[in-house]
């Protein structure tokens, strides 16, 4: 997948565009700001977050006082990084055995008739990242088929040499007869400088459409000795398709029949399988949205659980693939950036890298959790303490009882939140009702926003309104989740500038930019609807 910056416009897909409405590109000058050397030795302060989110960061924007959010100082982006100059488009991760190498398209608000090269942050531990630069750089002639690069993936290949497959794609060939998409390949002997193979260049089928023909995953598949490579692509009477490949040499390719066809989307992007316990894992993305499939065999047939999505709805996390480390699988993918710093604003494509540890459930299906490392990088712990409370509101021994009428809100402030934190908790959720965390200016409670747990309709969701409005507002971001009366469930919100990314019970995450936690904003947790209780409250802080 790849997007070119025109205003209004997603080029690869007016049916993507549609399916996200109001995902239009930014205006052009907004450029992201950060460290150019992203890592443990970053120590200089970078713009604030709305000075990266194309704003200019005002006390009057963001809700503040101009004394108290002066106080606050944002800090480097370690956990999601980003280019000094760039956002990060679709990562494609690989590993090498000691680090994870991740690949991306490096996205710019300046595109021009080229664009989106293939860049690189490698990392061993999900908060120490280094910007290894360029990879593969897009064609300079309106005659090269790559003069935009869209997504691809890496492999050490059985000769030893990394194999980069990626989307060639030129606007101008439609025009000219030509299909738009095609599939190339480069290679590496240090995984630095890459030389492309133009000669191993190929289309699609006839049965497939060219100008939807892309996101090949190539990988070596131990069980039938050859290699596989799965392509988002579009055929006529089924849809969106997972084509697949095989090939004995990674230059000659033999189409196969479909991996998967669900007939249910205009595309599957982003295609990527792998093996985790007894299962195959095939993951891919669309309608702002990414999902899996499973199946118990390699060749199929994959069938999506009742609930595969793994995160939240519009471009708040797109496009992700995975890789193994440790031991761990990771599902690496990209928080949308915004074109104003507000709250209720769309996301635009590209922003932020983000990456989650897959955890998979004793019935085959998939959850999601923070990178289980950060606990070498939260290393300091309290416990919070109230510094002002809303409504009926009970200490006790372990936290706090809430209570709160439909329409009313019940709150306990914890005062200004840090740059840089991971708040911690178990808690119940009302039947009909919601919980959640809270964010505001200080003690002007009835302007707070917050995350979502919600017992009416079963899901996570945010919509950058006041808290007492929720009930009447369609969400902006949201996944379903199915709570229970009565049931505890535990609860992780990392926070990194205005980036919030909530992780519950380890199954569903929710990111976000939520730019009113930010410039000196005190946070809390809330309750409407019913009662919760909030047990076992912790802060961890680097």
């Amino acid at each position: 997948m790849k997007r070119k910056n025109v205003p209004g416009i997603c080029i690869l897909c007016l049916a993507l565009l549609t399916a996200c409405a109001g995902q239009g590109a930014s205006p052009e000058g907004e450029t992201p700001s950060g460290a150019e050397e992203i890592s443990s030795a970053a120590e200089e302060q970078t713009s604030s977050p709305a000075d990266q989110a194309g704003g200019e960061g005002s006390t009057e924007e963001s809700g503040m006082p101009n004394e108290e959010a002066a106080s606050y100082e944002s800090v480097p982006y370690r956990l999601f990084p980003t280019s000094s100059n760039a956002w990060v488009g679709d990562v494609m991760p690989m590993s090498d055995g000691e680090s994870l190498q991740l690949y991306y398209l490096y996205d710019t608000d300046h595109n021009g008739e080229g664009y989106h090269p293939i860049h690189k942050f490698s990392t061993t531990n999900f908060y120490e990242y280094q910007d290894d630069g360029l990879m593969v750089d897009f064609g300079k002639s309106k005659e090269d088929p790559d003069l935009a690069i869209g997504t691809g993936s890496v492999l050490i290949g059985q000769d030893g040499l990394y194999h980069c497959f990626y989307t060639g794609h030129n606007d101008t060939f439609p025009e000219k007869g030509l299909d738009k998409e095609c599939v190339m390949h480069a290679v590496s002997s240090d995984n630095v400088t890459w030389t492309k193979l133009p000669e191993d260049t190929f289309y699609a089928a006839d049965n497939y459409s060219g100008d939807d023909f892309r996101d090949p995953f190539v990988f070596w598949n131990e069980e039938e000795q050859r290699y596989w490579l799965l392509i988002a692509a579009r055929e006529e009477s089924l849809g969106g398709v997972v084509a697949k490949y095989t090939s004995e040499d990674l230059s000659h390719w033999t189409l196969e029949d479909p991996l998967y066809a669900p007939g249910a989307q205009y595309m599957l992007e982003c295609p990527d399988l792998f093996k985790m316990g007894d299962w195959y894992y095939l993951f891919y993305s669309w309608d702002c949205v990414t999902y899996y499939a499973r199946s118990q065999s390699i060749n199929g047939p994959f069938e999506a659980p009742e609930d595969n999505v793994l995160d939240g709805t519009g471009f708040c996390f797109y496009a992700a693939k995975t890789a193994e480390l440790n031991g761990n699988r990771y599902l690496c993918g990209w928080v949308g950036r915004k074109s104003e710093p507000v709250d209720a604003g769309a996301y635009n494509w590209a922003g932020s890298m983000l990456i989650h540890q897959l955890v998979q459930k004793e019935d085959g299906t998939l959850g999601v959790r923070e990178p289980e490392s950060f606990r070498d990088y939260f290393v300091q712990e309290e416990t919070p303490s109230a510094i002002g409370t809303l409504g009926t509101v009970e200490e006790t021994e372990d936290g706090y009882r809430m209570s709160a009428e439909k329409g009313e809100v019940s709150l306990v402030n914890f005062g200004m939140r840090k740059p840089t934190m991971m708040l911690e908790f178990d808690v119940t959720v009302p039947e009909g009702g919601y919980a959640g965390i809270a964010f505001g200016e200080q003690e002007e409670y009835g302007k707070y926003t917050g995350l979502v747990l919600d017992g009416k309709t079963d899901s996570v969701h945010f919509e950058g309104c006041v808290l007492s409005r929720i009930q009447y507002v369609e969400p902006l971001i949201t996944t379903k989740f199915a709570f229970e009366a009565g049931q505890e469930y535990h609860v992780k919100a990392v926070m990194e500038n205005e980036i919030v990314v909530l992780y519950v019970d380890d199954t569903k995450a929710l990111s976000n930019r939520i730019y009113k936690s930010i410039d000196g904003a005190n946070f809390g947790l809330y309750v409407s609807g019913g009662e919760a209780t909030f047990r076992n409250i912790e802060i961890h802080t680097p």
